[in-house]
């Protein structure tokens, strides 16, 4: 069951996912706006953390540069409202418990029967276009370089 490859200029797949606030995201309300979206293996394992803390201690970076971010891993509702509840996440994190929309994207794994979403991120430009595909990133480093990224690219659009 192979996974197509998600390509860099194609209409990111839309997706309707419940946050951990049980409330109903959809992608393509955000048309307009750049969206990061990243995908992540587990809530409250050291890496994600990472990552979901870097995220948070960014946010005001990204909100400055009219961005969302999604974090989206295949853990339940409940899982999501501990592990937000207790980093501070100010950005939703969404619940795939499936990993139909970490399929879409490319980013679904599976370790003998556990199924999970790989390390991906993607960042959405305003037209609704993946212009950016980063795969198994590094928790410690990618926020930084995710910002540069969103930097450039914002900048190239003008």
């Amino acid at each position: 069951q192979s996974q197509a490859a998600i390509q860099l200029g194609q209409s990111a797949p839309n997706f309707t996912l419940v946050d951990q606030h049980n409330k109903q995201q959809t992608l393509s309300d955000y048309q307009g706006q750049w969206v990061v979206v990243y995908f992540y293996p587990k809530d409250d394992t050291p890496g994600c953390t990472t990552e979901a803390c870097s995220f948070r201690d960014a946010i005001n970076h990204i909100v400055a540069k009219r961005a969302v971010v999604f974090g989206i891993s295949l853990d339940d509702v409940e899982s999501h409202q501990r592990f937000s509840k207790k980093n501070n996440l100010p950005f939703s994190i969404l619940s795939d418990p499936n990993g139909k929309v970490a399929k879409q994207y490319d980013s679904l794994g599976d370790y003998w029967v556990i199924k999970f979403a790989k390390r991906n991120s993607f960042i959405i430009n305003p037209m609704g276009d993946i212009a950016k595909i980063y795969k198994s990133v590094d928790p410690q480093t990618h926020v930084t370089t995710l910002l540069k990224d969103l930097s450039n690219l914002q900048q190239a659009q003008k």
